[in-house]
Order: C-alpha cells, then sequence, then structure tokens
C-alpha cells in the first residue's frame, strides 16, 4: 500500500442498520446518489463521502491515481471501523470500488458504469468528451441554474450522461455541474484515468464478498462493450444490464437500482 496521509473524508449518514458506503464519480460528490438514498437509507445506514479533492473534501497532498485514492478511502474505513463494509461505486467511484474489493477491504460491491476498462480508440474518446464536458461545465457556470431548470437545457447538457436527460431533476444536475467545476482534483485525475497503470486483475476466488457490474445499455461514455474486459480482470464479479440508462443507473432507473444495490448487499 502507498503511504498517504490520512484525512478523514466529508461525508453524510442516513438511516440505520447494516452500513453501505456509497463513492460518487469524477467531478461529482456525495449528492450524486440523491435520487436513491432515500430508498437505501430506508433499510441500511448509508454512509456517503465525498473523496478528496471533490465536494467538501480537500485534495489529495501529493499524486492522484485510483491507487491514491483507494489509500485513501481504506484510511478512512480503518479510522471508522468500517473494514469489509458494503461498497458501491459510480463511474469513476465504480473503479475505484473494484479495487478496493480487490485488496479485500470492501465486502459486497455494486460497481455501476465503471471507467477504466477502454481499449484502443475509446481512451481517446473517453478523454476528449470528458475534458470538452468539464471546461463547458466552467463556462457555463453562471448560467447553470437556468439551463438546469429546463428539460431542453438539461437534454442538451446531459445527452452523453443520460437515456432520459429531460427527466432528471434540477437538483441533482446543478449539484453535479457544481461539483464539477468546483473540483480541484478533476483535471489530474482525468489524465491519470486515461493514462495511468491499467486496473489490477482479481484472480477468481479472490473476492471478499461478491461483486455485480451493473451497466447502462445506452452508456455513452463507457461504453457497453468495456463490460467484456471488466469481467476479465474481475472473473468472479457477475454483470447486471441496467434497460433505459445511460451512465448513471441511480438517475435514469433510481429504483431498478436501489433494488440491485440492496439486494446484492444483503445480509450473507
Amino acid at each position: 500500500m502507498h503511504s498517504v496521509e490520512r484525512m478523514d473524508m466529508h461525508h453524510i449518514r442516513r438511516g440505520g442498520g447494516k452500513p453501505i458506503l456509497l463513492l460518487h464519480g469524477l467531478g461529482g460528490s456525495w449528492r450524486e446518489w440523491g435520487p436513491v438514498l432515500d430508498a437505501l437509507a430506508a433499510e441500511r445506514e448509508v454512509i456517503a463521502v465525498d473523496l478528496p479533492g471533490f465536494g467538501d473534501t480537500p485534495p489529495l497532498p501529493g499524486k492522484v491515481s485510483i491507487e491514491t485514492l483507494a489509500d485513501a478511502v481504506t484510511g478512512f474505513l480503518e479510522s471508522h471501523d468500517l473494514v469489509g463494509v458494503d461498497v458501491v461505486g459510480s463511474s469513476m467511484g465504480a473503479r475505484l470500488a473494484l479495487e478496493l474489493a480487490r485488496r479485500g477491504v470492501a465486502g459486497a460491491t455494486v460497481s455501476l458504469d465503471p471507467g477504466g476498462f477502454w481499449a484502443g480508440w475509446q481512451k481517446g474518446f473517453f478523454f476528449g468528451s470528458i475534458w470538452l464536458s468539464i471546461r463547458l461545465i466552467r463556462l457555463l457556470q453562471p448560467v447553470m441554474p437556468k439551463i438546469t431548470a429546463s428539460p431542453v437545457g438539461r437534454t442538451l447538457l446531459f445527452a452523453q450522461f443520460s437515456a432520459r436527460p429531460w427527466r432528471l431533476s434540477q437538483k441533482v444536475t446543478l449539484d453535479e455541474m457544481r461539483s464539477f467545476a468546483a473540483s480541484s482534483s478533476i483535471d489530474e485525475l482525468l489524465h491519470e484515468l486515461v493514462n495511468g497503470a491499467p486496473q489490477k486483475e482479481a484472480p477468481r476466488g479472490s473476492m471478499r464478498g461478491p461483486v455485480v457490474i451493473g451497466w447502462g445499455r445506452q452508456d455513452r461514455v463507457c461504453l457497453p462493450g468495456q463490460s467484456e474486459k471488466a469481467l476479465r480482470l474481475f472473473p468472479d464479479a457477475r454483470l447486471r444490464w441496467f434497460d433505459g440508462s445511460g451512465h448513471f443507473p441511480q438517475w435514469d432507473v433510481p429504483k431498478e437500482a436501489a433494488r440491485l444495490i440492496l439486494s446484492s448487499t444483503g445480509q450473507r
């Protein structure tokens, strides 16, 4: 494990019962989970963090990568007596959840549309599209409340991320756009995700708990075919498709996403 200064991440706790940790995607914050928080908290204690450099958590003092974020989250789990907790991640957080599972510090794991399993031209496609999105979002901050208040505005802004962007709530989309623009680590981490060390494999039989990889059939960020590579690296994982969903199942099909999370991380 890398040596990383231990920090306490900003986080919220909701509900009661067996705890479950939620990890947001690149540029997001704990608020990314808004559409499923109530459903999850009705049955579990939900702990949703702001990862270092996002939301209200300061950035890491050194290099930012999946490896150093995994170190930081592991430190958070150790500090809060949560090692072995069930973990759910989205996008970048989904790859981070898989890395925590590979390291043996996560229990049951649900990875929703994980990044990092692209190949060839897909890598450049991901980098270019997200790089442009970040810069556009920063430029549009003064008018972002007006854009996210309109179904047409949400459709134009979130067409790559959602199968039905016009149906997304203004609150969720505005929170996401504010977080994207304010993040201190997003540029470095985007570069590291594309050009850094590839995801290490987890040999069959090495997982501490069950692993489910969920994927939206209409994901235009991490293309559905990338699931094949994810399953090769994590052969113990079970793949679950979401029809009518883009990159964020917790946004497009929140009831279905919550059911999968609860059923996949229940008492074992």
